[in-house]
């Protein structure tokens, strides 16, 4: 095979290879196109996404580090920050849904405790197609399989995540793993290789032949499920993974470390070169040092291996022998492989010959950057709003369907499966808005959250992103806390037609314009593209996880009733907002080309701030906000105590609503609060200080859910529906 069809056979264009030729003004040997194909590639490079990434936020008074290194850091006080992340890793879950869910878990995890921080949780983000397909049953089975296989095993509470049906997903599911974890604000490390002539040492398990090409094939749109390419999966062994974090954070007590990074994507060609890049200076490693599982492996196949658990150290000299104890304590590898050079080069040695010799920033820095044609797709012409007056349909009848649905019922069957109260923090258990997680020795607590409603983006891609936002923000406040930052996975389809590069143009913008109306800026994140078949792009789905803190954990609130004769509040106003609503699908509509909800980012930041003082100047009994399903969908969740189901009476002639579908409206900025009658009136007087619209909709009680004048259901139906959807 001649070098050309080589460098196509890798993802590498015939410009890109022309491109190289004249760079390193030669031809460029195989081992050489394998890995600078790797670091080219849209997982790695990200070429088409970097011209916009740069418009997001990334700086604030809690950022430590933003953007540009294996996750992102918070200051949360008292010598403490927060690293985190989320990361795609969709394409290796259809292929091997367990395994591809694992090492989702397991990469995410060693991007956190790399940079010094012990992991304390973990979240997702799933999606999946039509849940009545073989194939949809098969992967999300694998997929929770694989999660919580590794989460359990390394001993970190899954504590929170999101899952949704949609059948653009039915040949691209979505696995967004997210991870975080608790660290001394003086003890960060970085993925550095600063000091020539210092060493460079491999730490973990064995390099074998899995993962081989795993950056490339997650940059590139899939055929069809019968030629997929299945060694570029990973295998993980959550076991080993656990003897390495201990053995990190051990190791991380010692003086001398220069840098550390995890062996992710593209595997020791890019922890080794970003390494190098980041310090301004090159890399040296000769194979033949690193530990191998297979003695026929090739150097190609070692630089481009995608094995699990494995970390590339720089330290100064002086604890060599200590790092070699530590491991040995631990039965894992630590093995010198090189050292630090001052010339800039990535340079590779197999059986003492140079088998790659490359400028360091050809790797990194001189990757190319795409500003790829972005075009408006077409909108069919249709209504904007929803004529309520002429829609035909029975309030109870739909609220039993909505809350049935794949996207709105229980994910019991999911989170039962996560061993979330290991460790013994978990203050709320999953189902509410936020989990929470308790920092020991201090009254703080975490709040944690994920979304994204990909109807909306697909609608709009600004207003959809935005959304997910102010999402995440109601979510922290109505769990008690204060949002502080986020971290994003930017699914996309092939970024070649401008169409999809139209949507994720619009997609940054709204993220970023939300992220600065609610100060959360952007501290860490993943761009996913190529999630597309011949047949169909996925929806875009920038997904957004959030973290917040709540100074003293007596704040913490749940989104459940708790007792009788509560008053029920609605915080806000609603509005005709329909367009991509759970609701709208089971209403026989001729025409839905909607717009999404509607979302005013200085009223939802004003209501935003009246309920985070209201939960510490008052005694709330529960918190929710309004999201897909809208107000009646978020009573009856509130009813859903997972200790005591408990009814709820709601008069709405407070309201004055012209039509009762209004009720499943997910207009945005909404939240639904319950408490006794004296709190309330305090609550509306202050409300009316704010110029905040409170509404007195019903009080807490009974077996029964009803609306006066209207219907009357069971609790235990509506329950039943709930709870038993999802595994239906």
């Amino acid at each position: 095979m001649d070098d050309i069809s080589f460098a196509l056979q890798n993802g590498l264009t015939h410009n890109e290879y022309n491109l190289i030729v004249k760079k390193l003004k030669r031809a460029p040997n195989k081992n050489e196109i394998g890995v600078i194909a790797a670091m080219w590639s849209e997982h790695c490079s990200y070429k088409s996404s970097k011209h916009y990434l740069k418009k997001l936020p990334t700086k604030g008074k809690v950022v430590i580090q933003g953007p540009g290194e294996n996750a992102g850091v918070i200051d949360i006080g008292d010598n403490q920050c927060l690293v985190f992340k989320i990361e795609s890793h969709n394409h290796p879950s259809f292929i091997e849904p367990y395994q591809g869910a694992a090492t989702g878990v397991g990469g995410i995890l060693r991007d956190v405790f790399t940079m010094g921080a012990r992991p304390i949780a973990l979240m997702n983000s799933l999606r999946f197609g039509n849940p009545k397909q073989k194939i949809t049953k098969r992967i999300i089975n694998g997929v929770v399989s694989g999660i919580a296989g590794y989460g359990n095993c390394m001993g970190i509470p899954t504590v929170g995540g999101e899952v949704y049906f949609d059948d653009c997903y039915n040949g691209n599911p979505l696995v967004n793993a997210f991870a975080l974890g608790i660290a001394k604000k003086n003890k960060i490390f970085k993925g550095l290789a600063d000091g020539p002539g210092n060493p460079v040492y491999y730490l973990g398990a064995k390099t074998g032949k899995d993962g081989v090409k795993g950056a490339i094939m997650a940059s590139d749109i899939f055929e069809d499920s019968e030629n997929l390419d299945r060694p570029t999966v990973q295998i993980g062994d959550p076991f080993k993974e656990k003897l390495l974090l201990e053995a990190c954070l051990e190791m991380f007590r010692l003086k001398g470390i220069v840098g550390i990074q995890d062996m992710g994507a593209a595997g020791l060609t890019s922890s080794a070169s970003e390494m190098a890049s980041r310090s301004g200076n090159g890399i040296m490693i000769d194979l033949d040092k690193v530990p191998k599982r297979d003695l026929n492996i090739t150097p190609y196949e070692m630089l481009l291996s995608e094995s699990q658990e494995r970390m590339l150290l720089v330290l100064d000299d002086r604890n060599n022998k200590k790092i070699k104890e530590i491991f040995k304590k631990w039965n894992l590898e630590s093995n010198k492989i090189g050292e630090v050079i001052k010339e800039e080069s990535f340079i590779i040695k197999s059986k003492n010959k140079i088998v790659v010799n490359l400028p360091v920033s050809i790797l990194t820095d001189d990757c190319p950057m795409y500003k790829r044609p972005v075009k408006k797709p077409k909108k069919v012409k249709g209504s904007k709003k929803l004529n309520l007056s002429k829609l035909k349909y029975n309030t109870k009848d739909l609220l039993i369907k909505v809350i049935g649905d794949p996207n709105i019922c229980s994910r019991e069957w999911i989170y039962k499966q996560f061993d979330y109260m290991v460790g013994t923090n978990t203050i709320v258990q999953p189902g509410s808005d936020a989990a929470i997680i308790r920092i020991k020795g201090t009254k703080k607590a975490v709040c944690l959250t994920t979304n994204c409603n990909s109807n909306y983006c697909k609608l709009e891609p600004s207003t959809g992103a935005s959304i997910a936002v102010a999402e995440s923000t109601r979510n922290i406040i109505a769990s008690g806390g204060k949002p502080l930052a986020i971290t994003n996975c930017l699914n996309f389809g092939n970024p070649e037609k401008p169409e999809i590069m139209w949507e994720f143009a619009e997609a940054i913008d709204g993220l970023s314009k939300a992220a600065r109306a609610f100060n959360t800026p952007v501290v860490s994140g993943n761009v996913s593209l190529y999630n597309e078949n011949y047949s169909e792009s996925i929806k875009p789905t920038p997904t957004i996880s959030m973290v917040g803190v709540i100074d003293d954990y007596k704040y913490s609130t749940e989104q459940w009733f708790k007792n009788e004769s509560d008053q029920i509040l609605l915080i806000g106003k609603l509005g005709n907002d329909f367009g991509g609503s759970q609701v709208i699908k089971y209403l026989n509509l001729k025409e839905s080309i909607l717009t999404p909800p509607g979302l005013d980012l200085d009223s939802s930041s004003k209501i935003n701030d009246f309920v985070f003082k209201v939960l510490r100047k008052y005694k709330v009994s529960s918190a929710h906000d309004i999201s897909e399903g809208g107000l009646l969908t978020s009573v009856v969740e509130s009813c859903f105590n997972p200790n005591n189901l408990i009814g709820a009476e709601l008069d709405l002639k407070e309201l004055r609503l012209k039509n009762e579908l209004t009720l499943f409206s997910e207009s945005q900025g909404c939240y639904v609060l319950s408490a006794d009658k004296k709190e309330t009136e305090k609550i509306k007087t202050f409300a009316l200080k704010k110029n905040i619209s409170v509404k007195v909709i019903g009080k807490v009680g009974g077996d029964s859910l009803s609306v006066k004048g209207s219907f009357s259901v069971k609790l235990k139906k509506l329950f039943k529906k709930w709870s038993h959807g999802f595994p239906k």
